[in-house]
């Protein structure tokens, strides 16, 4: 077994026969040692040999020495038995879980196989198009970049977990075999019996060096030694509890703030590097300790809360950042329990509307508690609310929620986002921009969209909640549009127009509805204002991010909308119309879109094209979401769904890609024509490729793609129009 990670050559190649020889080899062992042992199968054994020295009426030396030597011996042979078991049961957990491991890592390289993705030695993910792709065959898909990043991703989480099995396995195995002349009758059961004393030996030992030294003064290899135990511990109940209750709510805050802030400033360097990953590591470790209900774990979230307020100063100083900062430091990665969020969320609040004075002053404390390290004030804000960025559940049930200080009542979602005379300041940070609000957008991701900001999963169908918390973003800030100039939530509440892209052209598509994925967030008239959804559409397209992926969305639906209706054709006695009212909702979206690029790039100056060219080459998985929701008639899965999307990407990146060089470079005006008439030809495309698909002739199918695309350019001047307005 390995001692580093298992790559996927390593585990392709893995010969589990022999291991299965070496189960059945133990069975064998144990069966004989236990009846040597217990006696279970008649005859002399360990057992009644010590029972019969035990009765015995020894005399002079014999009861002394021959006594003792007998009776040792039977226990040993107990020992034995049990050790040969605790082998036995971690072999057989091993062979277990190689085959998952094996049969996993095989169903990603045919899966991913059929979208022309090779999975190499080490795990990496690489184009492999058949050669017909050369001499330009349509019908051959070109994975993308996006495609190949999350076949990577989804190797590397099966070899994480056979990496784990390994490690467990070999560790435990090791720790049995350690004493030449001994055996000990206490060994584990089985792989996660081993995992979990393993953990447990772990933190004692790291708890027991922070006790005795000063964390801020280990050595690099200390650092790094911790950092991976961290590592291979982070998901560990049996390390990450015993860890954090072993040190102690003031401990663990303490702790983190000696290592990260010593004496004389910022660490930089390698150790920097290190470090971050210490933050992320104990961030993991803590969020997992927290979902322990046991009465230490329940002490400890009880005890961090209370010393929200407490100062961690620097050894022999009086002043330093409080608990509210270092735990928040420590909040970035992991999914914490939910009460414990709620808790936190409402006793920081609190904290902060109670706090006399400005309350800016109770965060101005720089003490470097995050890694990169900045100059910047520790606002605790920002940490929770990456917290609840990796929570939905908690995130949706905060925002909805209200805390009360100083006697009164106020909806969080009021003081944090809603532009009020209540509503919190957040401070600015170092490029001038509200700090924490990248986060704050990461929470509302999480909230709206069902899954951690970050995760690749399929979100669950949109809860009634979720829904409303989308309508309230779109009413707050279409009415205070200006909010979202060059704003770091931007690219956040881009994505959540994205997931939302059905109820977005719902909201714009009259009396026509469009099925949406779950519950409605009802952005159009009489819920909503028809103006302030546009003008919510034109403010978040200015940013790079969001541009592209509400543009791919766009895209992704309007094709399926399209093809729907050629589904059900025979419905229709005017089909041309049917059509043009499938294609204007996208057509205004592009047209709004168009003209906040262009306000961007032109008139503020906040962005290039190259940046918006960016985003619609990074906004792949925009297509793949819309595909997945699976409400449309469109083939969700296989080869068709395959082809389908990567017309969807490509038809967006060939559409809207602008050439930027000084060369190619256009007025205004004429970039906006250009863009009209892009999106009026990837619709026209679509419409075209439908009408055939159903049988219809190359004269009906143009005739009707034609149709589509005068009722785009109509729907994108009026996008524009609002836009410009």
């Amino acid at each position: 077994m390995s001692a580093e990670s298992m790559t996927a050559d390593e585990l392709t190649a893995l010969r589990l026969g022999t291991l299965d020889t070496a189960v059945s080899d133990w069975e064998t062992m144990h069966g004989r040692l236990d009846t040597l042992a217990t006696g279970d199968g008649g005859g002399t054994s360990a057992k009644t040999l010590r029972s019969q020295a035990n009765a015995a009426d020894w005399k002079g030396v014999n009861a002394t020495i021959s006594k003792e030597f007998i009776t040792k011996t039977a226990v040993e042979f107990q020992d034995v038995a049990a050790q040969a078991k605790s082998v036995l049961g971690i072999l057989r957990d091993a062979s277990a879980a190689f085959k998952k491991h094996k049969a996993a890592l095989r169903t990603v390289i045919d899966d991913v196989a059929k979208r022309n993705i090779f999975i190499n030695a080490k795990g990496g993910a690489v184009a492999s198009v058949p050669s017909g792709a050369a001499a330009g065959d349509g019908d051959i898909h070109m994975p993308s970049d996006d495609e190949l990043a999350a076949a990577e991703r989804r190797v590397k989480r099966v070899l994480q977990e056979a990496s784990e099995t390994d490690r467990i396995a070999a560790r435990a195995l090791r720790a049995l075999a350690k004493n030449k002349y001994d055996f000990s009758g206490d060994g584990p059961g089985g792989l996660k019996e081993a995992d979990d004393q393993q953990g447990r030996e772990d933190a004692d030992y790291w708890v027991k060096k922070a006790k005795e030294t000063d964390p801020g003064e280990w050595s690099d290899k200390d650092i790094a030694r911790f950092n991976e135990t961290l590592r291979n511990q982070r998901d560990n109940p049996g390390f990450s509890e015993r860890f954090a209750t072993s040190l102690g709510a003031e401990g663990t805050l303490q702790f983190w703030r000696d290592m990260a802030a010593p004496p004389g400033g910022a660490v930089e360097g390698e150790r920097a590097k290190v470090l971050a990953e210490v933050q992320d590591n104990m961030s993991m470790t803590l969020a997992t300790a927290t979902h322990s209900d046991s009465p230490a774990m329940e002490t400890w979230k009880r005890d961090v809360i209370a010393a929200g307020d407490k100062p961690f100063p620097i050894h022999g100083l009086p002043m330093g950042p409080n608990g509210y900062q270092v735990m928040s430091s420590l909040m970035g990665k992991g999914t914490f329990d939910d009460a414990f969020l709620h808790d936190y969320g409402n006793s920081l609040l609190k904290y902060e509307r109670e706090y006399p004075g400005d309350p800016a002053v109770a965060w101005r404390d720089t003490a470097n508690l995050n890694y990169p390290p900045t100059d910047e004030p520790n606002d605790p804000f920002a940490g929770f609310m990456e917290g609840l960025g990796h929570n939905p559940e908690a995130s949706l049930e905060f925002f909805n929620d209200s805390t009360t200080a100083d006697g009164k009542k106020l909806d969080n979602w009021d003081y944090l986002v809603a532009k009020g005379d209540d509503a919190r300041e957040w401070p600015p940070g170092e490029d001038g921009k509200p700090l924490g609000h990248d986060a704050l957008g990461h929470a509302l991701e999480s909230a709206t969209i069902g899954v951690p900001y970050d995760s690749d999963a399929t979100p669950p169908k949109h809860s009634s909640g979720s829904a409303e918390l989308v309508n309230r973003i779109v009413t707050e800030y279409g009415k205070n549009h200006d909010r979202l100039d060059d704003s770091p939530l931007s690219d956040s509440l881009g994505n959540i127009t994205a997931e939302y892209m059905r109820d977005v052209q719902d909201g714009m598509n009259g009396s026509r509805p469009i099925a949406t994925y779950g519950s409605n967030a009802s952005l159009g008239y009489p819920d909503m204002d028809d103006g302030r959804l546009k003008d919510f559409i034109a403010a978040v397209g200015k940013d790079p991010d969001a541009y592209g992926a509400i543009m791919t969305a766009q895209q992704a639906v309007t094709t399926e909308l399209v093809n729907d209706a050629y589904q059900d054709k025979a419905k229709y006695e005017e089909f041309a119309s049917e059509v043009g009212n499938c294609v204007t909702p996208g057509a205004e979206i592009a047209g709004i879109l168009a003209e906040s690029r262009t306000q961007a790039v032109y008139d503020a100056k906040i962005a290039s094209d190259e940046e918006f060219n960016e985003g619609l080459a990074l906004a792949d998985k925009w297509a793949d979401r819309a595909i997945d929701m699976g409400l449309s008639k469109l083939p969700v899965a296989g080869d068709a769904a395959g082809m389908i999307i990567g017309d969807i990407k490509e038809a967006v990146v060939d559409h809207y890609t602008r050439d930027s060089s000084d060369e190619a470079t256009q007025k205004r005006s004429d970039f906006l024509e250009s863009q009209r008439t892009s999106s009026s030809n990837a619709v026209y495309t679509v419409t075209y490729e439908a009408a055939i698909a159903v049988g219809l002739d190359q004269e009906n199918a143009r005739s009707q793609a034609d149709a589509a695309a005068r009722h785009v350019k109509e729907g994108y001047a009026m996008g524009r129009q609002r836009a410009g307005s």
